[in-house]
C-alpha cells in the first residue's frame, strides 16, 4: 500500500508504541522499550524520537538511522504555542512539519486517540491492514538463527519435564516424584524456571492430561495421573532476541491402551504427511485438507457430540516470530506458503468421551525445494 504525502511526495511511516510488547515496533528498531517512544520513515530513512532516559541506550543499541531528543521537540512546541494535544502529539507534530511530512501510514493498532490528535492538527493518518510490514513474515538467516536457538532451550526443558514423568512412581492412580505428587502446576514450574535460567520466558504452558487435554488452549491443573495422555505444548520468548518457539509433545507415563496409541499414532502420521507437504507455493489449506483426510480414514470424526467439540478442530499451523502467532496460517483458508515463512505443523485429535487428547508440533522454515524442520526433539509416546 503507497500514500500520497503532499506536494513534497514522501512516503512516510508513523508508529507510537513500546517494543517489549508490540512486535511491529520491535521489528522497526531493534530495541526493547518498555514505554511508547516515536518511530518516523520518510523516504527510506528510519529515526526514534526518544527521552532522555532512553536516547543514549537507543543510540548504541537501535537499528534506525537517526536519533532525536523528545525534550528538544517538546520545547520547540512550547515556543510555538502549540495550545491543543498532548505533549507528545505537540512534538510529533513539530517533527512532522519539520520533515515536510503531511500524510502517516500507521498499522490498525495504532491508538485511535493520538490519530485523533494528528488529524486535529490538519495531518492524514491513514491506517495498513496486518502484516504491517510487508517482509515481517519472511525470516531472514539472522531471524532464522534467533529461533532456532530458543527453540534448542526448548526442547531441552521438554526433555527435562518429560524425563520427570519417565521417572515418576504410580501410587493410588497418581505420579509421585522426590518432592511429592506431580501435579500440572509443578511440571509447568519446572519448565519456568529452566527457561528463566536460559535467558528465555515462558506464559500460559500446557501442562494438561486427560480429560483437560481435551481442550487445546487448557493449561492444565491438579495432579497428573498414570496411563492417560498428556500434552505439554511450550512456547517461550527468547528475553535477549525477542523471537519464540512453539513445540508440543504429548506423553503418557504407565501402559497405554490401545486406543490412545492408534490416537497418536494418527496424529503422527497427519503430522508426518503435513510436514512432507509443506514448501513454497503450497497453498496451506491444501495441507490441511490432507490432514483431515488422514483422520477420516483412519475413523477420526469432528463435530460437536454432548455439546462438546471432539476430533480435529484447529488449524494444522501458523506462523510465529515476534509474536506466538503470525502469518501465515496452515488452516481451512486459504494462503500460500513462500520461502522464508517459519511456520508450526501441530495436527490434533481431542474426544472428551475418550477423556484424551494429542496434539504433536514441530516447527519448520518453508524453503523453495521444501522445508527444513527445525525441531530436534524426538516423539516418543510411552515413557
Amino acid at each position: 500500500m503507497r500514500t500520497s504525502h503532499g506536494d513534497a511526495g514522501k512516503e512516510s511511516i508513523l508508529l507510537i508504541a513500546d517494543s517489549e510488547s508490540n512486535a511491529d515496533m520491535l521489528y522497526a528498531t531493534g530495541l526493547f522499550v518498555p514505554d511508547p517512544f516515536t518511530y518516523l520513515k520518510v523516504d527510506g530513512k528510519s529515526l526514534v524520537m526518544m527521552s532522555d532516559l532512553e536516547i543514549d541506550r537507543a543510540r548504541e543499541q537501535s537499528k534506525v538511522d537517526e536519533i532525536v531528543s523528545l525534550a528538544d521537540y517538546i520545547e520547540r512546541a512550547q515556543k510555538n504555542n502549540a495550545k491543543t494535544g498532548s505533549d507528545l502529539v505537540n512534538a510529533i507534530s513539530e517533527l512532522l512539519h519539520e520533515r515536510e511530512v503531511r500524510s502517516v501510514l500507521v498499522p490498525n493498532q495504532f491508538p485511535l486517540g493520538y490519530a485523533d490528535q494528528l488529524r486535529g492538527k490538519g495531518f492524514k493518518v491513514q491506517s495498513k491492514e496486518d502484516p504491517f510490514w510487508d517482509e515481517r513474515p519472511l525470516k531472514t538467516d539472522s531471524e532464522i538463527a534467533a529461533i532456532s536457538e530458543v527453540s534448542r532451550h526448548t526442547e531441552d526443558a521438554l526433555r527435562m519435564a518429560i524425563g520427570i514423568l519417565s521417572d515418576a512412581r504410580i501410587k493410588d492412580g497418581f505420579l509421585y516424584g522426590p518432592e511429592g505428587l506431580i501435579s500440572s502446576e509443578y511440571i509447568r514450574k519446572k519448565l519456568h524456571i529452566y527457561l528463566l535460567e536460559r535467558d528465555c520466558t515462558a506464559q500460559h504452558t500446557i501442562v494438561a492430561g486427560g480429560i483437560q487435554a481435551c481442550d487445546p488452549h487448557n493449561c492444565g491443573y491438579g495432579p497428573l495421573c498414570p496411563g492417560e495422555p498428556i500434552i505439554l505444548d511450550l512456547f517461550p520468548k527468547s528475553n535477549k532476541t525477542g523471537y519464540f518457539a512453539d513445540i508440543t509433545r504429548t506423553v503418557v507415563k504407565g501402559p497405554v491402551v490401545d486406543s490412545f496409541r492408534r490416537m497418536y499414532d494418527a496424529v503422527l502420521e497427519g503430522q508426518e504427511m503435513a510436514l512432507s507437504q509443506v514448501g513454497a507455493g503450497i497453498d496451506g489449506q491444501e495441507i490441511h485438507s490432507r490432514v483431515e483426510q488422514v483422520f477420516d480414514s483412519r475413523g477420526y470424526q469432528t463435530g460437536t457430540k454432548n455439546n462438546r467439540m471432539q476430533g480435529f478442530f484447529h488449524g494444522t499451523g501458523h506462523g510465529f516470530g515476534l509474536e506466538i502467532h503470525e502469518p501465515p496460517r496452515i488452516s481451512n483458508v486459504p494462503q500460500v506458503l513462500h520461502a522464508g515463512h517459519v511456520v508450526t505443523v501441530e495436527p490434533g485429535l481431542y474426544y472428551p468421551e475418550m477423556r484424551a487428547g494429542v496434539r504433536i508440533e514441530d516447527d519448520v522454515v518453508v524453503t523453495e525445494s521444501g522445508s527444513i524442520n527445525l525441531t530436534q526433539l524426538e516423539k516418543v509416546f510411552e515413557v
